[in-house]
C-alpha cells in the first residue's frame, strides 16, 4: 500500500479542521451534498449503549463519505469520519434541537460528572481502521441564570451535550479526565495511530497559539 499525500476529512465541523491542522497532515474537506440526510445517520437506537452508538454513527458516516467519494469521481485518498457524544450514565446527548433543549441539557450535567465519547474511523483501499477515545468532565453547578446566558450566546448549539469545552463552558468545568481534543471532537493521540498505519509522517501539534510551521492544505470537495 502506498503511502498517501493527503487525507479527505468527511466533517462539517471546524473544529475537527483545526485539531487536524495541528498534526501537520494535508486534508481536504470532502463535504455532504444537500440532498444527503446526515442527521438520520445519528438516530439513537433503542437501548443503545453510548460508545457502541458513536461507534455505530461513525461507521455509517464513513460509508457515507466513501460512496460520495466514488460518486463524485475524485482523486482517492483515504477519508477520515468522526462522531462525538455526551453521555451521562446509559443517557445519550446529542446537539440540541433548540434553546430549550441546549437548557434541559445543561440542567442536567449541572454539577455531574459525565463522559464524552469521540469515535474515529479511516478508510482507505477497501480497508478500515478505527479508534475510541472516551473522556470524563465534570461540570460545576449552573444556575439557571449562567445557563440562560450560555445558551443566549449560541454557543451551545450544533455541539453534542450542548457546550464547546473550548468556549464560554470552560467556566463551569471543574475537571477533565482524559482527552482535551477528544472531547473537542478529534483526539488527536487516536487519529494520529490511524494516519500512522498509512506512513503519514504526523509532526508534533502546534500550540494552542496557533500552528506555526505546520504544513497542509484545506481545500472544499463539493
Amino acid at each position: 500500500m502506498n503511502s498517501p499525500e493527503f487525507i479527505y476529512l468527511a466533517s462539517q465541523s471546524p473544529r475537527r479542521s483545526q485539531l487536524l491542522e495541528q498534526l501537520g497532515v494535508r486534508h481536504e474537506l470532502l463535504l455532504p451534498d444537500a440532498s444527503e440526510d446526515t442527521e438520520a445517520l445519528e438516530a439513537v437506537l433503542p437501548n443503545e449503549a453510548p460508545k457502541t452508538y458513536v461507534q455505530r454513527v461513525t461507521a455509517l458516516k464513513l460509508t457515507a463519505a466513501l460512496a460520495r467519494l466514488q460518486q463524485r469521481a475524485c482523486p482517492q485518498a483515504p477519508v477520515l469520519c468522526a462522531d462525538t457524544t455526551v453521555a451521562l450514565g446509559r443517557t445519550i446527548f446529542g446537539k440540541p434541537e433548540n434553546p430549550e433543549d441546549a437548557r434541559r441539557m445543561l440542567h442536567t450535567l449541572s454539577n455531574h460528572e459525565h463522559r464524552v465519547i469521540t469515535a474515529v474511523a479511516l478508510g482507505y483501499q477497501g480497508h478500515q481502521w478505527s479508534a475510541c477515545s472516551v473522556s470524563r468532565v465534570r461540570f460545576s453547578t449552573m444556575d439557571d441564570a449562567a445557563i440562560n446566558a450560555y445558551v443566549s450566546s449560541g454557543e451551545p448549539m450544533g455541539k453534542a451535550g450542548a457546550y464547546a469545552v473550548q468556549g464560554r463552558a470552560a467556566a463551569y468545568i471543574a475537571h477533565i479526565s482524559g482527552s482535551y481534543s477528544g472531547i473537542m471532537g478529534l483526539p488527536l493521540f487516536e487519529t494520529a495511530q490511524l494516519l500512522r498505519v498509512l506512513g503519514f509522517c504526523v509532526k508534533r501539534a502546534a500550540s494552542a497559539c496557533g500552528t506555526s510551521g505546520v504544513s497542509y492544505l484545506i481545500r472544499s470537495i463539493s
